[in-house]
């Protein structure tokens, strides 16, 4: 007699599930005074009005009930909220009303973040958040205890592999060998010799006075002064609190980054995923010969490799992302005759197209060197306004799997015409001898 399917769901174990940390509802239940908190900041003359009519004693029968209820709903939500990995899937499931069921499927899994914020630093717990190919923003779970997050990542990656359920239990975290550490010191210097982080706080500094003896009028100059300094400080002092710390590590599951100061991030740079990597070098990092990295990567944000890096050291870096891939010396710029479709600015392009990549540079005072690897590219276009037609140039713009697009401006026509060919020769090519996307390979 042959065993049927339902006899082996019989007999299979029940699925067990398990919960979130402890310390979760205490988050949870912030989330009715947010609500009250996004009404008044919607309506702040009706939540004034409505605050004067209160009572003492109005006043504390409210928070007596707030309270409690705010209390009941973040146990009642933590409480409804299980999770479970099966052998082909991560299952969460939540809703206190309403449930919600998320199926996701291991092998489709391509990123595993874990970040700390600072009080969850306290409390000594964890945020997991995954990122799933094809899917807009990431699942989470939390919380979860600092080990269980680390194991629970390390278990769901040895699952996305193929190793067996116990197998992948026992395989951890798989080490790493650390590439790149950015000192402190090194990065506050950087953010001093950003441009941007200047010129808002010199905007910061003189618009205000301005404003002040053009109108004498206090609320025109805090309206102009607070998003100036808000945006001179997220510039320079957000982005060192960010991105202090930046470790880059290579191991089996990709390159790993840790940074920040409060808020603590680990997070993955899947292998495979990478559709194209951005060298920037703003005017004042040059004599230092300072470079920044940045990263499309298909499905997910991560967006930054290296914050500062010298040049030899983040190419370096760059060679783990992109295996066999060399970084071009020397772009090659468009000719002189693109001067009077952009008088200024076409000395700032440039186009180098090796065996890997289609690299296109762009700027003058922060320049940008994309580069694209063949493999990565899905389409190629050609477009020649009438003004460019007239001077016989034309751009070659090259699509990637993030939604992103990189150009090589002001070509001239005739090369323009037979780099299209050529490159779309190159990824077909380059797609049909790619390396699989694997994990722990």
């Amino acid at each position: 007699m042959t065993t049927t399917g339902a006899d082996d769901a019989a007999t299979r174990p029940p699925l067990a599930e398990r919960r979130l940390h402890p310390v979760t509802p205490f988050r949870r239940a912030w989330a009715p005074v947010t609500v009250l908190a996004g009404w008044a900041v919607h309506d702040p003359n009706g939540a004034q009005e409505q605050v004067q009519r209160l009572t003492s004693t109005m006043l504390l029968t409210g928070i007596a009930v707030l309270v409690p209820a705010a209390g009941l709903y973040g146990f009642l939500s933590w409480w409804f909220t299980h999770y479970a990995v099966t052998d082909n899937e991560l299952r969460i499931r939540t809703g206190l009303l309403f449930r919600r069921t998320a199926h996701i499927r291991l092998e489709r899994i391509q990123a595993v973040d874990v970040t700390r914020p600072l009080l969850a630093r306290v409390a000594g717990v964890a945020k997991l958040r995954i990122d799933v190919v094809g899917a807009d923003k990431k699942d989470e779970l939390a919380f979860l205890g600092e080990r269980e997050a680390r194991a629970l990542r390390a278990e769901l990656l040895a699952r996305a592999a193929g190793f067996a359920p116990e197998a992948a239990r026992e395989v951890g975290e798989a080490p790493a060998r650390e590439l790149l550490r950015v000192p402190p010191r090194g990065l506050a210097l950087s953010l001093l010799l950003t441009g941007a982080a200047w010129g808002s706080l010199i905007a910061a500094l003189v618009v205000p006075p301005l404003l002040w003896l053009a109108t004498h009028s206090l609320w025109t100059v805090l309206a102009v002064a607070l998003p100036l300094l808000g945006t001179a400080g997220a510039s320079s002092a957000g982005r060192f609190v960010a991105e202090y710390d930046w470790t880059v590590a290579e191991s089996p599951d990709g390159l790993r980054i840790d940074h920040g100061l409060l808020d603590r991030a680990h997070e993955t740079v899947p292998p495979g995923r990478v559709q194209s990597v951005r060298i920037v070098e703003p005017l004042l990092w040059r004599r230092l010969g300072w470079v920044r990295v940045e990263l499309d990567v298909a499905g997910s944000d991560n967006s930054v490799l290296v914050p500062v890096a010298p040049r030899a050291i983040a190419e370096s870096v760059i060679a783990h992302v992109l295996p066999g891939v060399t970084v071009p010396a020397a772009p090659s710029r468009p000719p002189r005759r693109a001067g009077w479709c952009a008088p200024v600015r076409w000395r700032g392009y440039g186009l180098a197209v090796t065996g890997s990549v289609f690299a296109a540079r762009h700027g003058l005072l922060r320049r940008r060197l994309a580069l694209v690897p063949h493999a990565k590219v899905q389409s190629v276009r050609l477009t020649q306004g009438p003004w460019k037609r007239l001077w016989r140039l034309a751009d070659v713009h090259v699509d990637t799997g993030a939604g992103k697009t990189v150009t090589a401006r002001l070509r001239d026509a005739d090369d323009a015409a037979r780099l299209l060919s050529e490159q779309a020769e190159r990824s077909r090519t380059g797609r049909r001898d790619a390396r699989p996307d694997r994990w722990m390979a």
